[in-house]
């Protein structure tokens, strides 16, 4: 049994620390943003686009590739806490790589002609904003160490029963 938890454990170590891809490539066919709110943060970008949502999303799940990575979706207001205050959203998805970072893609269709997006003479239909959470080397290790000592005090605990 300990021989298995130790090859176990070997597998997510080397998952863990192998080396992530940064932030994804540009959104193709869009107005890069260089508003203030889209600049503050060098994990933050955001985009001026015509894409769907589904071309989106899309584009980003092929190119914020890893091994095992789902999807999640929220409701468009959490990303005031997610994204950014004021930030206004008609989604909201995050791709997650486990146990290593995180993707937000926050989409805004305009519904209203006061919200209509135009820039140097061209027409928008979404502003894209894109967050990327990575986690350090220290903490992805910290958390395994720690699982691992939980998982064998629960072997100990209950392999007596």
């Amino acid at each position: 049994m300990k021989i298995i938890l130790a090859i176990i454990w070997l597998f997510c170590a080397v998952y863990l620390l192998y080396p992530d891809s940064k932030f994804p490539q540009d959104l193709p066919n869009s107005l890069r943003s260089f508003e203030p709110a889209d600049t503050e943060s060098p994990n933050r970008k955001a985009y001026f686009t015509n894409m769907t949502r589904e071309q989106i999303m899309d584009f980003y799940k092929r190119n914020f590739v890893g091994v095992l990575g789902y999807r999640l979706n929220y409701p468009p207001e959490e990303a005031a806490s997610l994204i950014r205050d004021q930030t206004q959203s008609s989604f909201l998805e995050e791709i997650v790589h486990f146990g290593k970072r995180s993707l937000y893609i926050n989409g805004f269709v305009p519904t209203k002609a006061t919200e209509q997006i135009n820039r140097n003479g061209v027409h928008y239909t979404t502003k894209v904003t894109v967050l990327y959470v990575p986690s350090g080397y220290i903490t992805r290790l910290t958390t395994l160490l720690l699982l691992s000592l939980v998982t064998m005090s629960l072997i100990k605990a209950y392999g007596k029963v």
